[in-house]
């Protein structure tokens, strides 16, 4: 398959994962804050996994097969991975958005706003997902992509599941919530695209393109992923969710790459 079809359709299918983990909002069930944590806390191991295993390990092999020595390398990656947290800070200060922690009971303007704020931050941020599957097989490296791939759609399923939660519990209908969390997650197809297409055109940027998606992704895990988790007081319920997360996805790219 072409490199930019097959990164264009994984990172879709990651995307779609979002709207899969929203599909409970349907039940009639309600999951806890220590559930929350530990789904959200997940997610942010599977990606602090993906950022190492799929990412900065084989970005920096990739740049000493062109012929950079192993400091060269490392400096390559060490500029890409920074590269990728100014572009994220750049976006929080120029796209307003904000953390969601649910406040009061019932619908007021303020609450409102600040849900969309979160779901527009989680828009966002889905976008160097879509670009880390993206790069992956845009090199022609479906060995790294396709557990990154799985790993990014396990990572989403519990984001979906908050930011449709957050719209239900606003009284926005289920099915409105899934549409929207469904919007969320084409994002990451768009990023995929672009990676996949980038990398496949200019082979020689594929050590900085995966460094750049490991920073954006690492500033994700740290400034809203971990945050989110913490809320309401669930530190450990969330950590243990970030190394369980952490050690699926190793076991994935290990196993699978």
């Amino acid at each position: 398959m072409n490199p930019i079809l097959a990164g264009f359709l994984a990172s879709l299918v990651a995307g779609l994962a979002t709207v899969v983990g929203a599909f409970p909002i349907l039940l009639p069930i309600n999951l806890t804050q220590r559930v929350q944590a530990i789904m959200l806390g997940f997610g942010g191991g599977v990606m602090l996994a993906a950022t190492a295993f799929s990412l900065i390990v084989p970005g920096t092999e990739a740049a000493i097969s062109q012929g950079a020595s192993q400091i060269g390398a490392a400096l390559l990656m060490a500029v890409g991975v920074l590269m990728g947290g100014v572009f994220l800070i750049l976006t929080n200060k120029y796209l307003p958005h904000e953390h969601f922690s649910k406040g009061s009971e019932g619908v007021n303007p303020q609450n409102l706003r600040r849900i969309w704020l979160f779901i527009f931050a989680i828009t966002i941020h889905n976008f160097p997902e879509g670009l880390a599957v993206g790069v992956n097989f845009g090199a022609g490296d479906p060995a790294n992509g396709i557990p990154l791939a799985i790993g990014i759609g396990l990572q989403n399923i519990p984001e979906g599941l908050v930011v449709a939660m957050s719209l239900v519990a606003e009284k926005y209908s289920a099915m409105y919530a899934l549409g929207v969390t469904l919007l969320t997650g084409l994002v990451e197809p768009i990023g995929g695209l672009i990676g996949a297409a980038v990398v496949a055109i200019a082979q020689p940027i594929l050590p900085l393109g995966m460094a750049f998606a490991a920073g954006a992704m690492l500033f994700v895990i740290s400034g809203e992923i971990i945050p989110e988790s913490h809320r309401q007081g669930q530190e450990q319920e969330a950590t243990i969710g970030v190394m369980v997360g952490f050690v699926v996805m190793m076991l994935l790219d290990i196993g699978l790459g």
